[in-house]
């Protein structure tokens, strides 16, 4: 194993007991064996999934449209007419 392979690793507890914030190993044993995976691969998926929800999975784009951009959009983008809702998806009149 080369050094930077030791200095990227970090160390991992288990908790004494389940709980919000951890598991022990006895879940992870069994998350791993669901899976079909080893333990530390469970908990590679595990962190995949968490950052998939949490973390942009996007660049950050500039911000808001400046106003030339709106009115460029506007201007390109077919215009439809505005039209009302004279009865319900039921049946019902709304007039």
């Amino acid at each position: 194993m080369s050094v930077r392979q030791l200095v990227e690793q970090i160390a991992f507890r288990y908790r004494p007991a389940n709980s919000p914030t951890g598991v022990t190993r006895e879940t992870a044993k069994q998350l791993a064996e669901v899976l079909g995976v080893d333990e530390t691969q469970a908990i590679h998926l595990a962190l995949k999934e968490l950052a998939a929800k949490l973390l942009p999975q996007y660049e950050a784009d500039d911000g808001p449209l400046r106003a030339a951009q709106l009115r460029q959009i506007k201007k390109l983008a077919p215009q439809g007419k505005k039209r009302s809702v004279r009865s319900a998806l039921f049946g019902e009149d709304l007039v």
